[in-house]
């Protein structure tokens, strides 16, 4: 009788299914005789006709053959390339029902990850965008050829085919309007363009980078070799067609890799960097700097993260994964003291940097990670009273989140760009720390990227 109950999919069988949620890639999920199934481009509350793409003992995945009931959020995505595309997932979705999908991912971690209730947790409506398009600063678009043609952006989904893309529809238009201009002079001037089945040819792919407050554009070539043919008529050409550009830039990347950056990075015309300004700080965008892709989302979620440290003036704040430290310089003006660490050197060069031009005296920054460093302060007398948190994906290192428990701010304050990690790293500081609140914020409308702001105060402490 078991077995009747644990029947599995097969391959290419169609069946009904009823979507119930969206997963965190931003897929449709239903459940077939109990086992979970995962479907790209369904809607929770959908009906639906789907046919098995993957089996898997534990989890399968389809595509739909037919929609039979439709989500009443349902919308005609308005990019032409959106569903071979695959750099956004919910450009389908309605945009205010996006938001509320996006909290209810963040519930979903919760309760899969932690033993928490999060029907008892003060979790926020997610802060969204009054215009959720064109927001990205800085796009990267692969350089191909087809038919004599230069073709610049992304691999489809799941594929090695390159898909032109001549409007991004969340792209800033100035990184737009750049990119195919370069396209053109490349075409015009006949540089040869990589070919990565036979490793010949020279550019392989361009970068732009907008300063989206002070309109400073910054263009990095990437070549799979040092020579770039006609270089100075390439300059030229930029300078005439996009007055705006204040750096040209070029990246050697000769390994074959997906990485896009390479390890030599020349100056061929202008600044090292350009401008950009978040709220009243300022900030120099060097080629491999990294920086916020939405600008405007940023100063909300770091007003957020501003929020939940509460600062009264008098504390001492450690901010760990700092990277050129925007964040301690945006709560510096009310903290006694920041030390921020982070292990890429070229960013804790940055920090200082931005720490000195905005005339921050308190600001200290080293190399190394917070896990090595805390310990080394608390010894020497020099306790946190708040941890800023803001690791990648894969979160907090566990010996990062032992040695939380063992030197005890009174406060954490976790940024979060994977539910996930942050439900799972939660889980682990709830022995000793409570959940205050969740403040969701939408850095990356059209995707199914969730961020948010996790306030966690010491039990016992105020």
């Amino acid at each position: 009788m078991k077995q009747e109950q644990t029947a599995k999919l097969k391959l290419k069988q169609t069946f009904p299914l009823t979507i119930k949620r969206l997963g965190i890639n931003g897929e449709g999920v239903g459940y077939f005789k109990r086992q979970v199934v995962f479907v790209p481009g369904a809607l929770p509350g959908e009906e639906i006709v789907a046919e098995a793409t993957k089996v898997n003992p534990k989890f399968s995945e389809a595509k739909i053959k037919k929609i039979r009931k439709k989500s009443e959020f349902r919308v005609q995505p308005p990019c032409p390339v959106y569903h071979e595309c695959g750099g956004c997932q919910l450009q389908h979705l309605r945009y205010d029902q996006q938001l509320k999908e996006k909290r209810d991912i963040i519930i979903q971690a919760l309760e899969r990850h932690t033993k928490l209730n999060p029907e008892k947790l003060d979790i926020k409506e997610t802060i969204g965008m009054e215009d959720p398009w064109s927001y990205r600063n800085k796009s990267q678009f692969q350089v191909g050829q087809k038919d004599g043609k230069v073709l610049a952006g992304l691999y489809g989904m799941n594929s090695h085919r390159l898909i032109n893309i001549e409007h991004c529809a969340v792209q800033h238009p100035q990184t737009t309007k750049a990119t195919e201009a370069v396209k053109r002079i490349l075409q015009d001037l006949r540089i040869p363009i990589y070919n990565e089945r036979n490793r010949k040819g020279i550019v392989r792919t361009i970068v732009a980078r907008v300063g989206i407050q002070t309109g400073e554009l910054q263009i990095v070539l990437i070549t799979a070799q040092k020579e770039l043919p006609k270089k100075e008529i390439i300059i030229e050409k930029i300078k005439s067609e996009l007055p705006e550009v204040k750096s040209i830039i070029q990246n050697v990347n000769g390994e074959k890799t997906s990485i896009i950056f390479g390890q030599e990075t020349t100056n061929l015309d202008g600044n090292d960097f350009i401008q950009e300004t978040l709220g009243d700080l300022q900030f120099e965008l060097s080629a491999r700097t990294f920086f916020q892709l939405n600008p405007e989302q940023t100063v909300k979620l770091y007003n957020e993260v501003k929020r939940a440290a509460a600062l009264t003036g008098k504390e001492k704040v450690a901010d760990a994964y700092c990277g050129v430290g925007t964040i301690g310089l945006w709560v510096a003006d009310q903290a006694a003291e920041i030390r921020g660490m982070d292990i890429i050197r070229e960013s804790i060069e940055d920090a200082k940097k931005n720490a000195a031009r905005h005339g921050i005296k308190h600001a200290q920054y080293v190399v190394g990670k917070a896990e090595e460093w805390l310990p080394k302060w608390t010894k020497e007398g020099w306790k946190p009273d708040v941890i800023i948190v803001d690791p990648p994906r894969t979160g907090l290192d566990q010996q990062l989140l032992k040695t939380i428990l063992k030197v005890q701010p009174k406060k954490v304050v976790y940024v979060s760009c994977n539910p996930s990690t942050l439900a799972k790293d939660i889980s682990v500081l709830s022995s000793k720390y409570k959940v205050n609140g969740i403040q969701p914020v939408d850095m990356f409308p059209q995707t199914a990227h969730v961020e948010c702001v996790a306030q966690l105060i010491l039990n016992g402490g105020n």
